[in-house]
């Protein structure tokens, strides 16, 4: 062979091996969505961080370490379309973790299954919620999947157990005016009916409660006149709180309930404490799997981890044997979510992932919690 030739032929392999090289060492990034300054999204980020630490510490998938682009959706819709478009357009993401609140996971899948053309830029790319549990989320769109089950699912739990362990007849319903708390309630009284019970009242309430919880005053004396026995909160903790301070201020003794979003109330102190919670992870689990994971949680964060934070570590794993088995591309990523099904279940500390062909998940078990000392503990 002519030497100018050899030379050529050694320029290229050596351009070859430098790219291929340079593909190994490109990081894998996965996209996480949530309001990153309140106590969900935290612990969606502590899970997403210690999930791709253990992974990378592994060798990462085929050589290629995870990074993580996390952004703060403020709670907000408006935020969270805007999250949702930026993470589309980044053509490095392969993947979303997010997002936490179910209006703003309903808002940014507008966004995330919106078929590429001149007013959408950008492939559609998959959006995996650890934690939006309202019904409006279901049928989304087909880049759409949830791996929390729904408040059809996480009301009549608590219904049941109001009912047949409680002994609760009459309950009062405050609720967030918003997806979220819209389907708590409505999920809740249908379930609690069927069992004989008697909804007194149900009456919403906004953000500002926070700031002045005696705006719920006349809501909570009424309902306590008409004999409620149990107090229903569809909503997130923040406001959960002063609802509940505002309850026993007035003298309510009865039980104090919600669905997955009340969890944050055992980090309150003594407020929370007998507040019964349904939940689709709780930190005392005695399964093999979960006990390793709440262990290196805490190591690492010093605190027990919620659902959230579980289900946040299950979509990063699944994410991985999705990336093993089908590569980075988004629309084969999706491919292989489909594929998630009875017979070819995902293992997760959480329990068995598996989807339906709407991307909700199946078959996955509510347990009931109540604080104790600080702790969402199994309700005995």
């Amino acid at each position: 062979m002519h030497f100018t030739m050899k030379m050529r032929l050694a320029a290229s392999l050596a351009v070859l091996l430098l790219a291929a090289c340079g593909r190994s060492e490109e990081t894998i990034v996965l996209g996480v969505a949530g309001p990153m300054k309140e106590t969900n999204g935290q612990s969606v980020r502590n899970a997403a961080e210690m999930a791709v630490a253990e992974i990378n510490r592994k060798g990462g998938i085929g050589g290629r370490m995870l990074e993580l682009r996390i952004e703060d959706d403020e709670k907000s819709e408006k935020r969270g379309i805007e999250v949702a478009r930026e993470l589309r357009m980044d053509e490095d993401v392969v993947a979303v973790i997010g997002h936490v609140n179910s209006a703003v996971s309903v808002k940014a899948a507008t966004i995330y299954n919106a078929v590429k053309s001149d007013s959408m830029a950008g492939d559609p790319v998959v959006e995996i919620s650890p934690a939006s549990s309202a019904p409006a989320l279901t049928g989304a769109g087909p880049w759409t999947f949830r791996v929390t089950p729904t408040d059809l699912e996480f009301s009549p739990a608590l219904a049941r157990h109001a009912r047949t362990v409680l002994g609760s007849s009459r309950a009062a319903v405050l609720y967030a005016n918003d997806e979220y708390g819209q389907g708590v309630t409505s999920t809740f009284e249908s379930a609690f009916r069927g069992q004989g019970g008697q909804i007194v009242s149900a009456d919403p309430y906004l953000p500002a409660v926070i700031k002045n919880p005696q705006s719920l005053d006349a809501y909570l004396v009424r309902a306590m006149r008409r004999g409620a026995d149990a107090l229903v909160i569809g909503g997130q903790a923040d406001a959960g709180v002063s609802i509940i301070q505002a309850a026993r201020r007035l003298g309510f003794r009865g039980p104090i309930m919600g669905s997955d979003g009340l969890t944050g109330v055992k980090d309150a102190g003594g407020v929370g404490e007998g507040v019964f919670v349904s939940s689709a992870f709780l930190a005392d689990s005695q399964e093999p799997r979960a006990r390793a994971f709440v262990a290196e949680y805490r190591r690492r964060f010093n605190k027990s981890p919620d659902h959230r934070a579980a289900q946040t570590y299950d979509i990063v794993y699944l994410l991985r044997r999705a990336i093993e088995k089908a590569g980075t591309d988004r629309a084969a990523i999706r491919a292989h979510l489909e594929t998630v099904r009875e017979g070819n279940a995902h293992e997760g500390v959480s329990g068995n992932i598996q989807f339906d062909q709407n991307g909700d998940v199946v078959r996955k078990p509510v347990l009931i919690g109540v604080v104790r000392g600080g702790e969402l503990v199994t309700a005995r």
